[in-house]
Order: structure tokens, then sequence, then C-alpha cells
């Protein structure tokens, strides 16, 4: 009877702690089909700036980016690290306005740009 008592408290613990990584549903995201497409990617832009309507996929990383630039992916799946790489760079290279302005709002005091360049130069 201790045991499952044990057991049951060691569950509801686990259960309760905060996940160590984001969904991992992310990983299977279209990234190749995004940089591909200037217009979608534009589309996408616009919603993470809130200017523009959000697809379901679009409006979750939506609510991800500011915890992600914050810590610099630190949650993120190395694959989904390499696809936020993917984005960022066909944002800058592609869109370098709407880039700007991405950069502007998740950190309008540009405390956090040093170390997200890092992350998206780095290749872990």
């Amino acid at each position: 009877m201790q045991c499952l008592l044990v057991l049951t408290a060691v569950f509801s613990v686990a259960l309760s702690l905060p996940s160590l990584t984001y969904d991992p549903e992310y990983d299977n995201f279209n990234a190749e089909e995004l940089v591909e497409n200037v217009r979608l990617l534009k589309s996408y832009g616009k919603c993470f700036l809130g200017e523009g309507p959000c697809t379901a996929e679009g409006a979750d990383i939506k609510n991800i980016i500011p915890e992600a630039v914050k810590t610099s992916c630190s949650k993120c799946t190395p694959r989904q690290q390499h696809l936020v790489r993917t984005v960022a760079r066909a944002f800058q290279t592609k869109l370098p306005e709407l880039w700007q302005q991405l950069v502007d709002k998740q950190d309008p005091k540009g405390e956090l740009r040093e170390a997200f360049k890092q992350f998206l130069d780095s290749d872990n």
C-alpha cells in the first residue's frame, strides 16, 4: 500500500512539472515549403506581428516565440532549433524589413539580440 502511495505521489509530481521541451509535433513543421514561398513566409511574418491572420499552426508558434527568443530556444528540440534557424535565415535574407519588425517586436530594448544571434549562428 505504501508503495502505491509513493508511486502515486511520484507520478503526480512528474505530471505537474513544466515540459522540458516544446511539443514535438512541431518537429514536422515544413520549413522548406515556407522558406521557398515568399508570399507564405510574409503571411507567417504578419501573423507573428499580429498584423494578419494566423493558421492554427502559426498561432501556436506565435505564442511560443517570446519565450523561445528570451531563452535562445532552450526548450526547442534539436529539430525545432534547426527549423527556427532555417526560417529566421529566410526572413533575414528574403524579407529583411519584416525580420527587423519581428526583432523589434520581440526585443524592443535590444537586450536579447546578441544571445539570439549567437543561437542563430550556431549549428548545434
